[in-house]
């Protein structure tokens, strides 16, 4: 019995040591995107985000930890009139808007600064979304196509609630036309998040 009783004390420790050491939670925000490239207007146009994410504690004074996110990500742009020029077969020429779906993992490191301002900084890989394949497929093709980018922001946490901004700068080449012409992403993401 007392055997028994110094395990379930045992588990519960751990699942608590454990709890302080891992969180989830979730998230959503505005983005203010451009897409850099000859095709495209020079101007920042708004999307959104929403997802989840983990933290990971890294040090005991909890000042370290890894942030892995899983987010949907719509980017909104407008095409420049050079566009149909460029691309004359590629567009109809009454479509100026185009929305880009992205499905985004990016991995950060939170760094406490001061209080509750923590900084982040890591890498994002986007992928894509092709509206005929399933969330798992689409998940699937995160090495194969789509977009990587670095990202760098803060946060500021108010016991459960995160609210952060980001910028976030492409550094690969989303054109897949051709070599005409190089597209990079760069946004500003605002969020707010709930750790549950």
């Amino acid at each position: 019995m007392k055997t028994k009783l110094a395990i379930m004390a045992i588990a519960l420790l751990t699942m608590q040591a454990a709890s302080a050491q891992f969180r989830l939670g979730a998230k959503a925000g505005a983005n203010l995107v451009k897409v850099d490239g000859v095709s495209f207007d020079d101007q920042f146009r708004y999307g959104y985000h929403i997802g989840g994410f983990a933290e990971i504690v890294l040090t005991k004074d909890k000042k370290l930890s890894l942030q892995p996110e899983v987010l949907f990500n719509q980017y909104s742009t407008t095409l420049d009139s050079s566009f149909k020029s460029i691309y004359e077969n590629v567009i109809n020429s009454h479509q100026s808007g185009v929305k880009l779906n992205y499905l985004s993992f990016p991995i950060l490191i939170n760094y406490k600064l001061l209080g509750p301002i923590y900084l982040q900084a890591g890498p994002a890989f986007s992928v894509l979304m092709d509206q005929n394949k399933n969330f798992l497929q689409n998940g699937g093709d995160a090495f194969k196509k789509g977009d990587f980018s670095m990202i760098g922001g803060a946060q500021i946490r108010l016991a459960r609630l995160y609210l952060s901004g980001r910028y976030v700068i492409g550094l690969a080449n989303i054109n897949d036309i051709d070599d005409k012409d190089k597209w990079k992403s760069q946004a500003i993401q605002l969020s707010v998040g709930l750790s549950l």
